[in-house]
């Protein structure tokens, strides 16, 4: 690979072109690259492209470019990814939050607000819950909604932690380590999960920036990928309250079968929402009787 320029816009360009054959995007990750390992913006490149950078930086901005074009997702090279308007930390044992699950944060947060107002609080509970992104979206808008994020996985609970006081919701969030409801206790309003839905097999298909730095704990939804609906779906009753909600991500064609799973549980369906693709990816289910 050729040196880099240590003047901002011939870098960036140089940035690009590194990147072309590698990335679908090669300007936008070259410019999220360059702008977080400089601290410049697209503002001060086009002002100001002459402007030097110092040979530390142009060396993190080298080494950065070469995780990405072996593949390494840009988002994890950066460490953090927005959701929802949140920045959030990533680490080796959370799945980079993603826009479609957006989709089960404005499914579920009339409800929330909803709850909150009527009782002054909305108690969640997160199952799965990763950085915290479902959680902490829905603490960031309800004020007087708390939620306990639960993981196997303590580096992701740690992780978790660590957005909740970026954030300053750590005083509303609260992590436990825990097999789905093995060491959960309390009632809730609202249960949440974005749980791994993709069938054991099908994991070798997913893309390399997936199948290669998401963890394989928060993919591998077993055989027919629902497994973990069939554990919600049969242990929630006694953690949530009557009338409470019920909100998880779907695989997109996995609608019918999560509806047939929940129903044999005794739920009746609150709703299914579709992503910015159009497709199926969220279902609410609503528990009507103790």
């Amino acid at each position: 690979m050729a040196d880099l320029p240590d003047a901002l816009g011939p870098l960036l360009r140089e940035a690009q072109a590194r990147l072309a054959a590698a990335v679908d995007d090669p300007a936008l990750d070259a410019r999220l690259i360059v702008e977080h390992f400089s601290g410049t913006t697209r503002t001060q490149a086009i002002a100001d492209p002459e402007r030097k950078l110092g040979a530390g930086v142009v060396a993190e901005i080298d080494a950065a470019l070469r995780r990405r074009a072996g593949g390494e997702p840009v988002h994890r090279i950066l460490g953090y990814r927005e959701f929802y308007g949140l920045r959030l930390s990533l680490s080796p044992e959370t799945l980079e939050p993603r826009p479609d699950t957006e989709t089960l944060v404005e499914a579920i947060l009339p409800f929330v607000k909803a709850v909150a107002a009527r009782e002054g609080e909305c108690r969640i509970l997160d199952l799965g819950t990763g950085t915290g992104a479902i959680a902490l979206a829905l603490l960031s808008v309800v004020p007087t909604a708390n939620a306990t994020g639960v993981d196997l996985s303590a580096g992701a609970l740690a992780t978790a932690a660590r957005n909740a006081g970026q954030l300053g919701l750590a005083g509303r969030f609260t992590t436990l380590q825990s097999d789905w409801f093995e060491k959960v206790s309390g009632r809730y309003h609202v249960i949440v999960a974005n749980p791994p839905y993709i069938t054991t097999e099908d994991i070798g298909n997913l893309q390399d920036e997936v199948r290669n730095f998401d963890p394989r704990l928060a993919l591998d939804g077993g055989a027919d990928g629902l497994n973990p609906y069939r554990t919600i779906a049969a242990e929630a009753a006694r953690f949530l309250e009557t009338e409470g909600k019920i909100a998880v991500e779907i695989g997109h064609t996995q609608r019918n079968e999560v509806c047939e799973i929940f129903a044999a549980a005794g739920y009746v369906p609150g709703g299914a929402f579709r992503d910015l693709g159009g497709n199926d990816r969220v279902v609410v289910f609503v528990r009507i009787k103790p």
